[in-house]
């Protein structure tokens, strides 16, 4: 089976089905969201949720990288060119929706602890996709990458003002500057991540179900009462009058196979890393 026939998520459960581990599987690309990877990850959360003996959900991505973010460049990604285009700005609207807003609130708020375990690329909507689950556990060598993306979280991920410094510098952050800023909880050496992941997944999937389904619930009502889904459906809007006003400016070099098709903003984080960062 080669690569573009293999499963675009692999689903799994561990300690006697109390842990559910859904696999982004597309490490040759590093692992971009498209349409079809957001069906198959709502397919398998869904699947999870429903499984009564499933205590924790736990998301990664195989190979090198968690999620270089929306897909620019890989086969999926040119037949959705294809697909939309000359399609009315409404068909366009819906598909961003079924790509972005619907799916990521519909993680956020499955009743069971969720978990992300990132290494490498977390770019845009990887950072979206990972912000959505409960907890983030990182690798040192993580690449953590926002901007006011159709999904902003950001602000309610690592607050207002770091928000504000974070966004206006446009600059990745590693794993123990993402765990400075407040997105991530844990961060640990590679080769350690998946295990230190997995042994805090046992410890939580002890707990009382229930118990732990309210605390999830009193917590998101807390957030519900400042604003949150009425904050992420405005900034949806938001980047939907964008969209509908500007092209999405994206580096596109198809003479040197060495450059791939970037956003430009991501290029230039990229000029903005710290010296010793990784590529």
């Amino acid at each position: 089976m080669t690569s573009e026939q293999s499963p675009r998520v692999l689903y799994e459960t561990r300690d006697d089905g109390a842990i559910a581990v859904i696999t982004m599987n597309r490490a040759r690309y590093r692992n971009p969201l498209n349409i079809q990877m957001m069906r198959a990850l709502t397919e398998a959360f869904d699947r999870a949720a429903d499984d009564d003996t499933v205590r924790v959900i736990i998301l990664r991505g195989d190979g090198p990288s968690f999620s270089s973010g929306h897909d620019l460049g890989s086969p999926d990604a040119v037949r959705a060119r294809e697909e939309m285009a000359g399609a009315p700005f409404s068909k366009r609207v819906a598909r961003s929706r079924e790509m972005d807003l619907e799916p990521l609130m519909r993680f956020r708020n499955i009743p069971k602890p969720t978990i992300a375990i990132v290494q490498g690329a977390c770019i845009y909507a990887a950072w979206m996709l990972a912000a959505s689950m409960d907890v983030i556990f990182a690798a040192e060598d993580a690449q953590f990458l926002a901007t006011n993306f159709s999904v902003f979280t950001v602000p309610w991920d690592i607050g207002a003002r770091q928000a504000k410094y974070l966004l206006y510098d446009n600059r990745f952050l590693d794993g123990h500057s993402a765990k400075a800023a407040g997105i991530v909880q844990e961060v640990h050496p590679l080769d350690q991540l998946e295990a230190e992941a997995m042994a805090y997944a046992r410890r939580v999937a002890k707990n009382d179900p229930f118990q732990l389904r309210m605390m999830k619930h009193s917590i998101h009502q807390m957030q519900e009462v400042q604003g949150f889904t009425a904050h992420i459906n405005s900034s949806f809007a938001d980047r939907m009058v964008r969209a509908a006003n500007t092209d999405v400016a994206i580096s596109e070099q198809p003479d040197d196979p060495s450059k791939r098709r970037r956003y430009i903003s991501v290029e230039r984080a990229r000029t903005n890393r710290d010296p010793g960062q990784p590529e």
